[in-house]
């Protein structure tokens, strides 16, 4: 069996000065997967090392780093997956939890599926896994995002309800009443969302994906990242970890329609774009997916203006990354 690991940073707008840093990171990323594997580590070993990398570099929407919500709030979702087994780890809604990934993969070797908030937070603890503050979470690149929406979100008098309650350390004073009618201008760089696909050496595929979710969502929101099938799938044929515009690709199950491509006969790459294809056509919203197949191939595709990416397959001796 040919080995194979890929990675993304978030599909979406992506600033010029940053594309080498994003790119950067991936690699790092991929390379921490890859040295799994080499050693003879499971895929799902390998794709939850590279995520858990990723959600520790700041530069992206995924553990630190992650985006705030209307609220000022962190919440963070997560979702992994092992293809031969089918079993299945996710997490969605937690503020308290550095790396969400190695939650969601708590919850994949246990009974559940998937836990939210406060009980996804109480099962870390039981697990002695510890829970770190907002403030080790948040960086002042994301900060300053949710306080131009904010800004914008006051400016257009459609301050939410939710928003006149104290919002810890974030919270402004003396918020007027506004009414819910306009929703505030999305940055200028949308890019962040984490994820990984991969296969070892006895043809085992896993992928595994983490995000911060959109920003300035509507707080308890949860996108594609922690839903089975959409956000994240594996098995036997194919590994798929997807970023973009959660809602829709909840709407079309983005990442079990890869893989279902994989079974029909095609290879990563023809399923990805094949798939993307299906977004496009479908629905207004954007983003990409990377894709492992069992025999090794690899294939990655988008319809939004970048995706950060890194790869890796047996006979190269460096990763190849891109935008």
């Amino acid at each position: 069996m040919s080995m194979a690991i890929i990675v993304h940073g978030g599909a979406g707008s992506l600033a010029p000065e940053r594309t080498e840093i994003v790119q950067t990171g991936c690699k790092e990323a991929v390379l921490v997967g890859w040295h799994i594997l080499q050693d003879g580590g499971s895929a799902l070993d390998a794709v939850e090392a590279a995520v858990r990398t990723l959600e520790d570099n700041p530069q992206y929407n995924a553990g630190t780093g992650s985006s705030l919500n209307a609220e000022g709030n962190i919440e963070m979702d997560a979702g992994v997956m092992e293809g031969d087994t089918l079993r299945v780890g996710a997490i969605a809604g937690v503020a308290s939890i550095k790396n969400p990934i190695l939650l969601a993969r708590l919850v994949l070797e246990s009974p559940h599926v998937l836990l939210i908030g406060r009980g996804a937070e109480e099962f870390a603890l039981e697990h002695a896994m510890s829970l770190c503050t907002r403030e080790e979470l948040l960086t002042q690149r994301q900060y300053e995002i949710w306080q131009k929406m904010r800004a914008e979100h006051m400016a257009q008098k459609q301050e939410p309800s939710y928003h006149r309650r104290e919002i810890g350390a974030l919270a402004a004073h003396d918020v007027p009443k506004r009414t819910p009618s306009i929703v505030p201008q999305e940055p200028e760089e949308k890019h962040g969302t984490v994820g990984a696909a991969a296969v070892d050496a006895h043809g085992r595929l896993a992928a595994a994906t983490s995000t911060g979710g959109t920003h300035y969502k509507y707080p308890g929101r949860v996108g594609d990242s922690p839903l089975v099938g959409c956000g994240f799938y594996a098995d036997e044929h194919a590994a798929v970890s997807c970023t973009g515009h959660g809602e829709d690709f909840i709407r079309l199950l983005i990442a079990k329609r890869a893989a279902d491509c994989v079974a029909r006969g095609m290879s990563a790459r023809d399923a990805a774009e094949a798939t993307i294809a299906v977004l496009s056509a479908k629905v207004t919203g954007e983003g990409g997916l990377i894709v492992v197949d069992h025999l090794g191939n690899i294939g990655f595709a988008w319809n939004s203006p970048h995706m950060s990416h890194a790869y890796i397959i047996e006979g190269m001796t460096e990763p190849i990354t891109g935008v």
